[in-house]
């Protein structure tokens, strides 16, 4: 199974859950919030939101993933057009962002 299928379907559960903010605005009040342990920006996102989205998180000190497309990332979790995404859950976060990175992971 590939690294992306099994972040994807991370993702998936965490939306499930209830534990992800998805679009621009309510990524940026849970990383303001300290709610956020994950932020993941869509690789076709614009220059203006990863940069944005990135200080934001250097700031907090969360982790931010460029990872997937506007597509793939909004049909996981059923929505349309999201670039940003935060995983509000500690776990979920940890275990997708060791995935994205290619370090050790659940499977």
């Amino acid at each position: 199974m590939s690294k992306e299928i099994k972040a994807l379907g991370l993702i998936g559960i965490a939306t499930k859950a209830g534990r992800i903010a998805y679009g621009t605005e309510a990524v940026k009040e849970t990383i303001e919030n300290k709610k956020a342990n994950l932020v993941i920006i869509a690789t076709d996102a614009s220059d203006k939101t990863k940069e944005n989205i990135r200080h934001k998180c250097t700031k907090s000190k969360i982790p931010v993933a460029v990872f997937g497309t506007i597509e793939t990332i909004s049909k996981t979790i059923g929505k349309q057009n999201k670039a940003v995404i935060s995983v509000k859950d500690r776990n979920l976060g940890e275990e997708i962002f060791k995935i994205i990175c290619g370090g050790e992971a659940i499977g």
